[in-house]
């Protein structure tokens, strides 16, 4: 079987077999309660890890200020991925162009304006811009959660446009932030390997956008600033990202005026777990009736 082939398979099963709820839309799927709760019980299991790194919980909506996207080189490096918010400002009379386009079934977009906020592409994009000045300690971590949004629709049901996000930040020295990260790599991969999941870590990229987009791609692998833990879920030889570990060197320190104690600027590290895709992989492995899951990973994810 084809890759394409059993992704549409498992995408008609999880609708089949209660999980998922089809929008008719690619990438775009409710969920039932049944799906709803593993995913829950995915993000306690890794915020419960967050909580051992004393992380400040903080909660941002799945909306930014689009000046986010620039100051932080997310529109320089992924514009295919961006979702902008439209809204309508127009008169009574731009109203009934807007409604006349709309029922003569022509495309409506023109007649409306952007706004100033943006679908947040990565958890950690709002938090950058409030820590600007200098840290109050040697090194801070935060533990948010939330949904993001990127443009990239696929019959892939592990490839969503809107998805959840379990990610933990840290910032400071470059030590302390690699030294971090590497902690939290292994302490992840125990993590995913208890849920029984067949996983492996690797080095990674980001799908940067236009001509420079390829070099890009190689210095981040060169450099090790991205790893991912992988897990099979449509494809055993084309495993899935379940878990990204990113180092920003001094990105958003300098991009957000954020500064250490020592004034030196702050470098930062995202760890991040795809909630969505963490629960897909135990589907797939564990298959879609539950209580035919081994009773250890039922009660992991029962605690």
């Amino acid at each position: 079987m084809d890759m394409d082939a059993a992704e549409q398979d498992f995408s008609r099963a999880l609708v089949d077999e209660g999980w998922w709820l089809a929008s008719g839309i690619a990438g775009l799927y409710g969920w039932t309660h049944a799906f709803e709760s593993l995913v829950q019980s995915v993000d306690r299991l890794a915020n419960a890890f967050a909580a051992q790194d004393g992380a400040q919980p903080v909660h941002f909506p799945p909306v930014l200020n689009r000046e986010v996207l620039v100051r932080s080189g997310y529109m320089q490096s992924f514009p295919d991925l961006c979702g902008s918010v439209h809204s309508f400002r127009g008169s009574d009379a731009e109203h009934q162009a807007l409604m006349a386009a709309m029922e003569a079934g022509e495309d409506w977009g023109p007649h409306l304006a952007q706004t100033a906020v943006a679908l947040t592409p990565a958890v950690c994009y709002p938090l950058y811009p409030t820590l600007a000045g200098t840290l109050g300690r040697d090194e801070v971590v935060f533990s948010l959660s939330s949904y993001v949004f990127r443009h990239e629709p696929s019959q892939d049901p592990a490839r969503l446009q809107a998805f959840r996000m379990r990610e933990n930040v840290c910032l400071g020295s470059a030590d302390a932030v690699r030294s971090w990260r590497q902690a939290w790599m292994d302490r992840a991969q125990g993590l995913l390997a208890a849920l029984g999941l067949s996983v492996s870590l690797a080095v990674a990229n980001d799908p940067f956008f236009g001509r420079g987009g390829r070099m890009l791609r190689a210095n981040q692998r060169q450099d090790e600033g991205k790893f991912e833990i992988v897990c099979p879920i449509c494809s055993t030889a084309h495993p899935t990202a379940i878990a990204s570990f990113n180092y920003h060197q001094d990105k958003f320190g300098v991009a957000f005026g954020i500064r250490q104690r020592n004034g030196e600027v702050a470098h930062s590290a995202c760890i991040g777990f795809g909630l969505e895709r963490c629960a897909l992989a135990i589907l797939r492995t564990h298959g879609l009736d539950r209580a035919r899951w081994p009773a250890i990973v039922r009660r992991q994810l029962e605690a």
